[in-house]
């Protein structure tokens, strides 16, 4: 242990001892959220951030250490195993170089090097090397054997050049120094494939593109793969981007030349040689390093990818929540209708049906009417109206209800549908819902998201939620565990209800799994609410290890104890009620008392389990219980009037949400049914090399509109309002900002008929999506 954990202590910024404390945590069983939040004292206060990456680091090194033995053993099978060796595999910090080491050992298929070592040539090539002053015709004739076609002298030198290719191809010292020349000088190009691409293809940005490697940003690198894997682009290496002419030997032959020992001084074997140098680099070296570089390239630009997806994740599912309140959902549509859910303040639902307010059916008056009587029935508080077809005639419908029955004091918000038929589809809803119609769970789903965004998208594959950039062309497993990861940490971060929670919410709680999840489920359905924690210990499966790890994160409100309602941990119970006992008060007077409970001292709490991080966490805890660390619940407001792209105008200053961040900008909701693209250059006045460091996804912010592209439903936006934007940027197409790989397309149809009455439009300022993300996860 104590070799990875200096190694991961160097590279998170800690103590070893501290790092040693959170492994042999993570070896018994323990969660990360857990050992954040309740082992402070063990792992003297590392965050959720710094386990997260000690746990990643930790499962690398442990495989790294796993891969040594293995490559050893086989070694040492083969007899071929040296001190030097042994040394030079066991210092390997990577698994790259691991590889590099262990290539001239792996079984390989029968070359045309191999061949030639077989014939006896071996020999010949040595001796050629150490000896340039040797006529090779003349020696080769000493070679030539029936043995594998070397029958002419011209054949025996080409089969000991093999050799020699071979011996190149698999020297790691040599490789280490090649890649290390591409990785400073080369550069990844890509032109057009003529035979296949069009003159309106989505990547024409990239048909005659260059740029270095190491500055590749993930996105182009993901637009490229993309554009060669559908048949339209070409990429590839250019080694040597910086020599014009054709026939220019790559510096790369210099360093094989040199590596080697090879001078070029006019002795007899020197053109032979130089055709062993060519010929490693050209046939061997160049395709071994270009395929891994690449390779290399696309798996860091999904590891950003995957990150801007954790990212933009972490804002949704943090997202500030509507709260308990009776809402009334609402899937819209054109010639299927409108479906209508309405959830109580626990997410049950009440009651459903469907209204056909526009075309064909056009019931309108109907529709108002039956909305009146359901609202009124119901006593309904919101109203979340889905954001996809129909949704800006359904929110005019919604508004003309508020005007017209303002005793029902309705708000209305729109909220983002992406994921909503997933789920609707789903087991889970089919369980929950089984003789409900599928749109109609999918408009229950709409309701519920604005209650609780946490608690409903849990429900749904977070890849559906469309958040994303690139994710259906990055590594699945990865970005399904990272995103896993995300879900882990926002639902302990927030806490669960234990009387409320779905199996899908509470299997995402530290120390339970799905059976656990459905048996918490089943218990409560057959035994009541939850009314202690301790109560937990009689659910099937759950055992200590289980309870120790959950226990915190799971609250029951309105519970005997206090304490059980709160993020205390039943295991520091006794540490509460030795504050009571010493200060002379009761539970429910310390609860809540800000003033009290910020003139103790921490520190006069403490003693041999518990430390001051422990005690500190309680009293803010108890000075706050329960508390939510998401956002204040805040709407954005659409300007009236602005209900398509026709309607903007550059200069133009609008409210809207930040739907999407990517790492070449921001994708804003402005409520014309496309997002408009902020640029990075555009976030603010000052260089920003994140666009995250700026904005996160569901921020209200306040833009200018740029330039308008109606024709192709592209917006481009600034958040820098000071800026000025000339009039005539109306139409126009050619605007760096709408760069080819960076815009989403809007399939969606634009309203049909447009209803006189002007109301606020507002939307769900940490919840919204443009219909532009359920497009982009078809790039």
């Amino acid at each position: 242990m104590s070799k990875l954990a200096t190694l991961i202590a160097q590279e998170i910024n800690a103590h070893v001892r501290q790092v040693k404390a959170a492994i042999t945590l993570l070896d018994d069983g323990s969660t990360v959220p857990f050992i954040a939040r309740y082992r402070k004292e063990a792992t003297e206060g590392l965050d959720d951030g710094q386990l997260r990456t000690l746990e990643q680091r930790l499962t690398y090194l442990r495989e790294l250490e796993i891969r040594r033995d293995t490559i050893l053993k086989n070694i040492a099978e083969q007899g071929k195993l040296t001190p030097q060796l042994t040394a030079l595999i066991n210092t390997a910090e990577t698994k790259t170089r691991l590889e590099d080491l262990y290539l001239p050992f792996k079984t390989k298929r029968r070359t045309k090097g191999q061949i030639a070592i077989e014939a006896g040539l071996t020999p010949l090539a040595e001796s050629l090397m150490a000896n340039p002053q040797q006529q090779p015709l003349l020696l080769a004739k000493q070679f030539i054997t029936s043995e594998g076609n070397f029958a002419q002298p011209e054949q025996v030198l080409e089969g000991a050049k093999f050799i020699l290719m071979e011996k190149a191809s698999v020297d790691a010292e040599l490789i280490a120094k090649v890649r290390k020349q591409l990785l400073a000088h080369a550069t990844l190009e890509s032109k057009e494939n003529k035979k296949s691409a069009t003159e309106d293809s989505k990547f024409k940005d990239y048909f005659s593109h260059s740029e270095g490697i190491s500055k590749v940003p993930s996105h182009r690198m993901l637009a490229m793969l993309r554009g060669k894997n559908e048949g339209e682009l070409q990429i590839g290496l250019n080694a040597d981007p910086e020599f014009t002419e054709k026939n220019a030997t790559s510096y790369c032959e210099v360093i094989i030349a040199k590596h080697l020992g090879i001078q070029y001084q006019n002795k007899p074997a020197d053109e032979w040689l130089k055709s062993v140098v060519h010929s490693s680099w050209k046939q061997k070296l160049l395709s071994q390093l270009e395929t891994e570089l690449i390779g290399k390239m696309k798996e860091s630009a999904e590891v950003e990818a995957i990150k801007v997806f954790a990212a933009n994740l972490t804002a949704l599912l943090m997202a500030s929540p509507a709260g308990p309140k009776v809402t009334l959902g609402l899937d819209p549509g054109l010639r299927t209708g409108s479906k209508i859910a309405i959830v109580d303040a626990t997410g049950k639902l009440l009651d459903h049906t469907t209204i056909y307010p526009h075309v064909p059916q056009q019931q309108w008056q109907q529709s108002l009417s039956t909305l009146a009587t359901l609202c009124q029935r119901h006593n309904v508080e919101l109203v979340s109206i889905g954001n996809g077809t129909a949704s800006r005639e359904t929110d005019k419908l919604i508004a003309e209800l508020i005007k017209a029955k303002p005793e029902l004091k309705l708000q209305k918000m729109m909220v983002s549908e992406a994921g909503a038929s997933v789920y609707s589809a789903s087991e889970l809803a089919a369980n929950e819902f089984p003789q409900l119609d599928v749109s109609i769970r999918g408009a229950v789903s709409i309701a519920r998201r604005l209650q609780d965004p946490l608690a409903e998208l849990v429900k749904i594959d977070p890849k559906a939620i469309g958040v994303g950039q690139y994710q259906h062309d990055v590594n699945q497993t990865l970005l399904s565990k990272q995103l896993d990861i995300v879900i882990e940490d926002c639902v302990n971060k927030v806490g669960v209800n234990v009387n409320l929670a779905s199996a899908a919410l509470l299997s995402r709680v530290a120390g339970l799994n799905k059976t656990i999840a459905e048996n918490i489920v089943s218990y409560r359905d057959d035994n009541g609410p939850f009314s202690k924690r301790n109560e937990l210990k009689k659910v099937a499966r759950l055992g200590p290890k289980a309870f120790e790890q959950c226990a915190g994160f799971l609250r029951i409100l309105n519970a005997k104890d206090p304490l059980d309602s709160s993020a205390v941990h039943p295991e520091s119970y006794p540490v509460v009620k030795d504050i009571i006992q010493q200060i002379g008060k009761n539970i429910t007077e310390i609860m809540g008392n800000s003033e009290l409970l910020k003139s103790l001292n921490p520190q006069d709490y403490t003693n041999a389990k518990f430390g001051l991080p422990t005690i500190e966490d309680i009293l803010q805890e108890l000075e706050k219980p329960g508390r939510d660390p998401r956002p204040e619940f805040k709407t954005a407001t659409f300007k009236e009037g602005i209900e398509k792209i026709a309607d903007l105008k550059p200069g133009m200053q609008l409210e809207g949400i930040i739907s999407n961040v990517t790492n070449f900008g921001a994708f804003v909701d402005i409520g014309v049914h496309q997002d408009g693209l902020v640029h990075i250059s555009a976030l603010t006045n000052r260089f920003v090399k994140d666009p995250h460091e700026i904005v996160k996804a569901g921020q209200i912010v306040k833009v200018k509109v740029t330039e308008i592209d109606i024709a192709r439903k592209r917006i481009a936006l600034t958040m820098r309002l000071d800026d000025k934007v000339e009039k005539n940027h109306q139409a126009h197409s050619g605007s760096k900002q709408f760069i080819a790989n960076s815009l989403k397309s809007n399939n969606q149809a634009e309203p049909k008929k447009q209803h006189k009455t002007e109301s606020k439009n507002t939307t769900f300022g940490n919840n919204a999506f443009a219909d532009a993300f359920a497009n982009a996860k078809k790039r």
